[in-house]
């Protein structure tokens, strides 16, 4: 059974959600750079080993993700997860992980990387929204995707209403993209993309507002 390693910086209802999944393999640790992550007292009483590393405890971002690293290799992972982990990774950390470094973003990539991606797809009046598993390189929110959720923007939203659908699909498909990671049913091929194995595509069509 693989092991993996889930990084956390707040509540991680993420961490949570892969937490009460059946996924089939090992959580060996939660590491969060927050003390006051809600998130490790949730992995506490499940009985998961925690570890803290605040990042304010070092010069710069290179020697935090050198300690991290050396951290997270005591664990043995054999991958990596990201749940709300709010701090940039540099790129000797990721090639460090390539192929193993999985992270989830509030968005459908490569549209809204980066932070506010509710409130940017409201303010340009985007009709469709979600969220993406990737695998992590060193060009932010650009990796291989792995899955995507598809919500469609109500007329009526706020960046709150909205937030909480797309937060609901991430709940769902973190959980199913770390059980094929770790059950090989996909994996990053040398070529950099992504290999879905035994895997079938919908043919439906999301369209929003539908169609009449």
């Amino acid at each position: 059974m693989k092991n993996i390693v889930i990084l956390i910086s707040g509540r991680g209802s993420n961490m949570q959600a892969l937490l009460e999944a059946d996924i089939p393999c090992h959580i060996a640790a939660v590491i969060s750079n927050r003390a006051d992550a809600k998130g490790l007292e949730i992995a506490r009483a499940q009985g998961i080993p925690t570890a803290i590393l605040d990042h304010k405890d070092y010069a710069d971002r290179e020697h935090f993700d050198t300690a991290l690293a050396s951290l997270i290799d005591t664990f043995m992972p054999d991958v990596v997860v990201l749940a709300g982990f709010m701090r940039i990774l540099g790129a000797a950390f990721v090639m460090r992980y390539m192929g193993r470094l999985v992270n989830i973003h509030p968005s459908l990539l490569p549209a809204y990387g980066g932070l506010h991606t509710h409130a940017r797809v409201l303010q340009d009046g985007a009709k469709i929204h979600g969220c993406t598993v990737h695998f992590v390189t060193p060009d932010l929110d650009h990796g291989p995707i792995i899955i995507q959720a598809a919500v469609p923007v109500l007329s009526d939203d706020t960046e709150q209403t909205l937030a909480e659908r797309v937060l609901h699909e991430e709940h769902r498909i973190y959980p199913q993209a770390i059980s094929w990671l770790c059950s090989g049913q996909t994996e990053l091929g040398s070529d950099g993309q992504i290999k879905l194995l035994h895997r079938k595509q919908p043919g439906f069509t999301l369209i929003s507002p539908e169609l009449e």
